[in-house]
């Protein structure tokens, strides 16, 4: 049975666009324009970071370098600057607690922020999207882009939905919508070898798995299929944690191995 997520709940996800690659080339106005990509340059170096120019010649974060330069051979590589992009991590984090106290943050260029009864105090929830945009921008110069959902996955993909620099809101009533034509990969967790198992049994989108028998996805998966299941159905009960600590210093957040792989 579905069960549509709670209409009072209103969860922001906030992701700095090609953040370490947006610093450099902020810092550095020759960059502007360029492919740009963070890393190392050497036969055995790795792209952590590409500008948005980078992305459109294929080039990714976790890319190996010479693939990279093969894919784009004007690319601009640099070293880039941990310190820094911790600086400016914690100016965005100042940031994002002027709009709620209660701000979980998933690495250094990304969070989420609980706005749930904050709609008397701060107006509608895409308008705050809107003024916490504008201050990143103001503030550090930096795009952000925002999504805006009743449970954090949907806001999680909905962030991505906007990319690059926008802003996307998914209501209560829209979850199930949004989410039906999304392939099984969009959820949390679902790594390329659960995915092809998925892919195997006719799960091929976010729909197929919210409409499936119980049954055929505890078989296929266990216990973990039919949490899956839930959050195909838009049912993510987890909460803004404030004091968590950030699990990815990464430029993109993704999990170290296939939680399916790990059943």
């Amino acid at each position: 049975m579905n069960t549509l997520p709670d209409p009072s709940r209103t969860i922001m996800h906030a992701d700095m666009d090609a953040f370490y690659a947006s610093v450099e080339q902020r810092d550095h106005p020759e960059l502007q324009g360029k492919p740009v990509a963070v890393g190392g340059s050497s036969a055995r170096g790795v792209v952590s970071a590409a500008s948005y120019e980078a992305r459109q010649f294929g080039v990714h974060s976790a890319m190996p370098s010479v693939e990279a330069r093969r894919k784009c051979p004007d690319l601009v590589f640099v070293r880039g600057n941990m310190a820094l992009y911790k600086k400016e991590s914690a100016r965005l984090l100042e940031i994002f607690q002027d709009f709620s106290p209660v701000v979980e943050r998933v690495s250094l260029d990304e969070a989420f922020l609980d706005l749930t009864g904050s709609t008397r105090l701060l107006g509608p929830a895409e308008a705050v999207g809107e003024r916490l945009r504008k201050k990143v921008r103001d503030v550090l110069s930096l795009p952000v882009s925002v999504g805006i959902g009743p449970v954090k996955m949907v806001a999680k993909i909905a962030s991505a939905g906007a990319k690059p620099d926008g802003l996307l809101e998914v209501k209560a009533h829209q979850v199930q919508t949004f989410l039906d034509p999304l392939p099984v990969s969009r959820i949390w967790g679902v790594g390329p070898v659960a995915r092809h198992k998925l892919e195997e049994s006719n799960f091929k989108t976010i729909g197929d798995l919210a409409r499936a028998e119980p049954a055929s996805l505890h078989g296929l998966l266990g216990e973990w299929g039919l949490e899956i299941a839930k959050l195909a159905r838009g049912e993510d009960f987890r909460e803004v944690e404030p004091y968590r600590d950030a699990i990815s210093y990464s430029e993109e957040h993704t999990f170290t191995k296939d939680i399916a792989d790990l059943k």
